[in-house]
């Protein structure tokens, strides 16, 4: 069960470097060659949108895993 919870950590984890990044428009995040494609098709405001709401959707998928998880056992 273990390596549910390390999932559900690198979820959270991601999801909050992704939402801080889009609310604190980090350079270093936007300038990365992962994020570049994104940023040049949809412009550096709506990749920050972007972002936020993937970062909110991880978050909030790892809380309702975990919620899961916890049912089970």
């Amino acid at each position: 069960m273990t390596g549910h919870y390390f999932i559900l950590c690198l979820f959270v984890l991601s999801g909050c470097i992704a939402l801080l990044a889009a609310l604190f428009n980090w350079d270093w995040f936007f300038t990365a060659g992962n994020s570049q494609s994104v940023v040049r098709r949809l412009g550096r405001n709506w990749a920050r949108l972007l972002y936020g709401f993937c970062g909110v959707a991880l978050i909030g998928l790892a809380i309702y895993f975990f919620q899961e998880i916890r049912a089970v056992l």
